[in-house]
């Protein structure tokens, strides 16, 4: 099984999946995880993956563009 993650701090994710159940199923070739950073899809000079809400208020939304980047890159990549 392969299961594909798209992460905005993908080091985050190397210690969960790097111990217990998850390793082990690794380890005996049944499970390949793999974190993408979505920063190597990001616009601009400045790799920049959100943007501030429309409208207002608090926080940040992620920008669709590095996701769809991302995917269309994996989907290219199945087709090998």
């Amino acid at each position: 099984m392969r299961i594909d993650i798209l992460s905005a701090v993908p080091e985050l994710l190397s210690s969960p999946f790097s111990h217990s159940i998850m390793k082990r199923a690794a380890e005996r070739g049944l499970l390949e995880v793999i974190v993408h950073d979505l920063r190597a899809y990001g616009l601009g000079k400045n790799r920049q993956i959100d943007d501030y809400q429309y409208g207002g208020g608090a926080g940040m939304v992620m920008r669709i563009e590095p996701i769809v980047r991302c995917i269309e890159q994996l989907k290219k990549r199945e087709k090998l």
